[in-house]
């Protein structure tokens, strides 16, 4: 993918890198689908480059360069992905990954004088990974950076927040979007491609997986919930069935930034007096959207809740039956 608004990023980075003193840990600060990770690798792959560090072929991860994620939610799972199937994964990164981590920076760095650790999402470690590496950040290791990309950013530790130096992604136009989807999907129709603009809310990554992962069907029930209310329950059911019986993390995801999508828009057009309304139900969008990849949620219950939020936006809904 084309990254796009990551100029004034680069600048900074690139004006520390060459400054007097580089900071240690950095937070990459946007809502997801920004590209903070693929800025996060380049940036990593300049750093360990610095004061004669070697760099590996391009595609081959460098030595220096740790990456902390999600891992493989089991063994199983774990099979899957060494398979090269798709797998599912666990829901937060785990204080064991953060010690694993913090052991191996009791050497020094393999090729150069620097190594990058990048946490991604740093935003879903479970507490006792957060307090673990709040030590390394007060007392990093000669030569070791941190960059923490995070969609979230209030959810870290203030701690850890206070202790890195924020790189902000803005959100793209709508105008920079259709440039993007014009170029990564042209064989995208163009009412396809308005939809996904709008669903996206500046999101990149957002408005390829809006076409990728052929959104159009449950952006029209959405937008009939939000419009009609749903009073006989039959939306919210073809919603379930668009969504699919066991939809990946990834396609839950997405219904939940394509609803939160559906409501601000219609929030622009929805009378003052109905305003609250509709505010009261984003809100509870983004709270189910933040406890979605930490609770093991049924997904037809969720589909369900998605829809009664969508519903109880409506101004036309009967409020008895949403």
């Amino acid at each position: 993918m084309t990254l796009i608004g990551h100029e004034a990023a680069w600048r900074e980075w690139r004006d520390a890198l060459t400054g007097p003193k580089m900071h240690h840990a950095w937070l990459l600060a946007g809502k997801s689908g920004l590209g903070k990770m693929q800025f996060a690798l380049a940036a990593a792959r300049e750093l360990v480059a610095q004061q004669g560090g070697q760099l590996t072929a391009p595609g081959k991860l460098h030595p220096d360069i740790h990456i902390l994620t999600h891992l493989p939610k089991d063994d199983k799972e774990e099979r899957k992905r060494d398979e090269g199937k798709p797998y599912e994964l666990k829901r937060n990164i785990s204080v064991g990954q953060i010690r694993a981590m913090q052991s191996r920076l009791t050497t020094r760095p393999t090729m150069g004088a620097h190594r990058a650790i990048i946490i991604d999402p740093a935003d879903d470690m479970e507490k006792g990974a957060s307090n673990a590496l709040l030590k390394s950040l007060e007392e990093p290791p000669k030569g070791t950076f941190f960059l923490l990309v995070a969609h979230r950013p209030a959810r870290l530790l203030p701690t850890i927040r206070s202790r890195c130096r924020t790189l902000r992604f803005p959100i793209l136009s709508d105008h920079e979007l259709g440039q993007l989807l014009r170029q990564e999907a042209a064989e995208v129709d163009e009412a396809t491609r308005a939809a996904a603009i709008i669903a996206a809310s500046g999101s990149p990554g957002a408005a390829l997986d809006f076409v990728s992962q052929d959104l159009g069907q449950l952006n029209a029930i959405m937008q009939r919930i939000a419009r009609d209310g749903d009073a006989d329950f039959s939306l919210r059911g073809q919603l379930a069935d668009a969504i699919g019986a066991r939809p990946d993390r990834a396609r839950v995801q997405a219904a939940l930034d394509l609803a939160r999508s559906v409501i601000a828009e219609m929030a622009k057009a929805s009378p003052k007096r109905h305003i609250p309304v509709v505010v009261s139900a984003h809100a509870e969008l983004v709270k189910l959207t933040g406890q979605a990849p930490t609770y093991n949620f049924d997904a037809g219950l969720l589909v369900m809740e998605i829809g009664g939020l969508l519903a109880s936006a409506a101004v036309t809904s009967d409020r008895s039956h949403v």
